[in-house]
């Protein structure tokens, strides 16, 4: 039997239903988009994450339960809600230029909330793994581009692809370059001096890795246990707020 209610994917599933509902109240979003409807879709998601925790299903059981198709469903409904598809280019060209900063983190925010709950039955088929790391996805990227950080000289913001879609990374390691394949642990938003950074980089030691092994978008291969060190930390912290 696997104790579902401290299975961190699911754990950490309810806290970004909780992120989400916090985020879109404050969020400066302009333009026609149903607010009423992602937020009722969303609250709807609560009960089902709880049936979830205490169902004491193995993990690839969790996987074929209603209640995981529902979760599913209503994300894609809160993305109809939102306006489609490329919903947060809409809120991107809409926003003052004031707001803009704060409108990048609510997208961020929202994006990372998505991604959490389109994206668990694909984390519970990895199977019973109690470690923080397993609660997020962590996905090869290919940096796109590097530049330096407008207000912060000892940092860089990068621009990743990641398969499905483009992050922001603001990484610490000045010698991250374009072309370098790295390790992206897709973690809760944080704004570092005016610029959101979607996820982490993985690194052991020397910095971040840079030649890391897999698919673009897929699983990395090879990851140094000391690499998932911070991401395991940032999971706990994420929890514990």
């Amino acid at each position: 039997m696997w104790d579902t209610s401290k299975d961190y994917r699911l754990l950490v599933a309810e806290k970004a239903v909780e992120l989400f509902l916090k985020t879109i109240e404050g969020a400066k979003f302009k333009g026609k988009w149903d607010k009423k409807r992602a937020v009722k879709l969303a609250k709807e998601m609560i009960p089902e994450l709880q049936a979830l925790r205490y169902s004491y299903l193995e993990p690839q059981e969790l996987i074929d339960t209603p209640q995981m198709k529902e979760l599913k469903e209503k994300a894609l409904g809160i993305i109809e809600a939102l306006g489609g598809e490329d919903w947060y280019i809409k809120f991107l060209e809409l926003a003052d230029r004031s707001e803009r900063e704060k409108v990048e983190e609510s997208i961020a925010r929202v994006r990372f909330f998505l991604n959490t709950i389109l994206n668990l039955d694909k984390r519970l088929a990895l199977g019973k793994i109690n470690d923080p790391v397993i609660a997020v996805d962590i996905k090869v990227g290919e940096v796109m581009s590097a530049g330096k950080h407008p207000n912060a000289d000892k940092l860089l913001v990068c621009n990743v692809n990641i398969g499905d879609r483009a992050v922001t990374v603001v990484t610490n390691d000045l010698t991250v370059k374009e072309g370098h394949r790295v390790a992206v642990a897709l973690l809760p938003p944080a704004n570092f001096r005016g610029i959101t950074s979607e996820g982490m980089f993985l690194g052991a030691g020397e910095g971040v890795l840079k030649d890391v092994k897999g698919d673009i978008g897929g699983l990395p291969k090879g990851i140094p246990l000391e690499a998932l060190k911070e991401t395991r930390n940032l999971v706990e912290a994420f929890l514990k707020d």
